[in-house]
């Protein structure tokens, strides 16, 4: 799956659902051809479960992604219960599973589940790096600092557009 996302100028991550030894749902990043920062691997992957198996499903489901799920993610994954998570290589950025935040076993009302990180590592890195040494065509362009001016007027303080002043008196 992360070679076909990368095939289609997607960041190359991927990922399958597995029930019992068997694929049930399986995804790749679509961000870029979609224009929508929610279409990531797992996502698609769980709506495709859920037109087909009930919810409860994902209680006896692991997932097998080849990037550490982001925070956004990490968390869909623990709303809905899942087993537990396999992923190659670390999210440094974004990762919710250790990378960056905890959100798979941070103190909350849903149940943690396990992460098993390092799984094909060194391969899940070189997707990434065959995919950054390109050039994102439908990346934004940067913004230029040359016609940027400096702002020295600063505004009174205000809470809840009540100025501090009112507080005094």
């Amino acid at each position: 799956m992360a070679e076909l996302a990368l095939a289609n100028d997607e960041t190359p991550v991927g990922c399958v659902f597995v029930h019992n030894g068997k694929v049930i749902g399986r995804g790749m990043n679509d961000t870029n051809k979609s224009l929508n920062g929610t279409r990531h691997a797992e996502f698609i992957a769980l709506a495709q479960i859920l037109t087909s198996h009930p919810i409860s499903i994902l209680k006896e489901t692991d997932l097998y992604v080849t990037v550490e799920p982001c925070v956004m993610c990490g968390s869909a994954l623990r709303q809905y219960g899942i087993r537990a998570v396999y992923f190659s290589c670390w999210n440094d950025r974004f990762g919710g599973t250790g990378g960056v935040l905890n959100v798979h076993s941070d103190p909350g009302v849903d149940k943690p589940y396990p992460v098993y990180g390092g799984i094909f590592r060194e391969e899940a890195i070189m997707l990434l790096r065959r995919f950054y040494v390109q050039e994102n065509e439908k990346a934004p362009e940067p913004k230029g600092k040359k016609t940027r001016e400096l702002k020295t007027e600063i505004l009174p303080l205000a809470v809840n557009n009540v100025q501090i002043e009112e507080f005094n008196s």
